[in-house]
């Protein structure tokens, strides 16, 4: 069974900042996105200041997010990069089917990705996240780099926004729109 420790804050404070983001973009009627909380059975508590300590993942979690945009049923992950390098083993396969089963539904699923030294983030979409994962269980890279992504996916806090992604969100739909047409 994995266990929770400080291991399981990392990413936390990006995780922070699209909540805030989140509560901006409902605030203004844009879209209802809520952190997914993963379950976990506490083992340990400290009495004093009734922190968990010590507990274990009940499951196997999905993603960070999942919501609607506009009616648009989306769900997404964050994670963080703290070189130009992003390895494949920070997504998981379950991850990868959900989000390939939430699509399915008619859903838009993709990563979040922060770039730390760059201050940077990135809009993964499912179909370019697909390709390196491919790529991997084939034998290839187990992992992609930051140059291998498309520019126009990459942003930057805006507008009083910490982490904008509903514009890349626009970008990937338009990009849909185009790829149906042929």
């Amino acid at each position: 069974m994995p266990t929770w420790n400080s291991r399981g804050l990392r990413g936390s404070a990006l995780e922070e900042y699209i909540i805030r983001t989140n509560e901006k973009y409902a605030e203004h009627g844009l879209a209802l996105i809520q952190k997914v909380p993963t379950p976990i059975t506490p083992i340990r508590i400290d009495k004093e200041s009734r922190h968990i300590t010590l507990a274990y993942f009940e499951q196997k979690s999905t993603v960070d997010f999942i919501g609607a945009v506009q009616g648009i049923p989306v769900c997404f992950d964050a994670k963080e990069c703290h070189t130009d390098t992003f390895p494949l083993q920070n997504v998981h396969s379950h991850q990868i089917t959900f989000m390939e089963n939430f699509e399915k539904q008619k859903g838009i699923s993709f990563l979040l990705l922060y770039f730390t030294k760059r201050e940077e983030f990135y809009y993964l979409p499912l179909r370019q996240l697909m390709e390196f994962w491919n790529r991997a269980q084939g034998g290839g890279r187990k992992s992609f780099r930051h140059e291998e992504l498309s520019a126009e996916f990459f942003f930057r806090s805006a507008r009083g926004l910490l982490v904008p992604y509903l514009e890349m969100l626009q970008k990937d739909l338009d990009f849909r729109e185009q790829s149906a047409k042929g």
